[in-house]
């Protein structure tokens, strides 16, 4: 899909790594929001883009051909109970923040979610962080609790705050399908409708 003004959502590729990088290395090296020590290298993101579209999006949004932020979704954890459970991220460039694109990544990577039969979203913010507490409050997510002092970096101690909101509509306690894998939803119908509804969330 290509959107006029706002801009582009599309799938992540390993050619978007430098740019990826970039993005998310002033957010590990300058400040708390990441519990990373080390900013990944581009050969890093390369790896990680591989390995994560296997079953999960990653979305980049382009404006004027550059990439200005990425959303992806990941595992929770490992036991299989936990398989119908995602955790989300978001990374907007400096200049390209407060104009729609995290709204308009989140809104593309949680339609792509349903659609694969993910039931539960989760967030993992390092606080205090307002202003992307706000943000996922507006999208749809709930605070549901705090873990006090549970990582150190940047010189101090700090707290994660938890957020969650649910993925399609309540089934009741039936067993859901298996979630399908990314490449297949991605070649479903439903891939550019996905990908037009977060481009719509795009300020021009």
């Amino acid at each position: 899909m290509n959107s006029e003004g706002g801009g582009r959502i599309r799938a992540a590729t390993p050619g978007d790594a430098a740019a990826i990088a970039a993005i998310y290395a002033p957010f590990v090296e300058e400040t708390p929001i990441s519990f990373e020590e080390r900013a990944p290298g581009e050969e890093e993101i390369v790896d990680r883009i591989k390995s994560t579209l296997v079953a999960y999006p990653w979305l980049v949004c382009e404006r004027g051909g550059e990439v200005v932020g990425y959303a992806k979704a990941g595992p929770l954890r490992s036991m299989d109970a936990y398989r119908w459970t995602v955790e989300l991220t978001v990374y907007v460039a400096g200049e390209a923040r407060r104009s729609g694109v995290a709204t308009g990544l989140y809104t593309a990577l949680l339609e792509l979610l349903d659609r694969q039969g993910y039931r539960s979203a989760y967030a993992a913010l390092v606080v205090p962080n307002p202003e992307s507490v706000a943000f996922h409050e507006r999208m749809g997510f709930e605070p549901v609790g705090t873990f006090p002092r549970v990582g150190y970096t940047q010189g101090a101690w700090r707290d994660v705050r938890w957020l969650y909101r649910p993925i399609g509509e309540p089934e009741g306690d039936s067993k859901p399908d298996e979630p399908l894998p990314f490449p297949d939803v991605r070649r479903g119908p439903g891939w550019g409708e996905a990908l037009a509804t977060g481009e719509a969330a795009l300020e021009p």
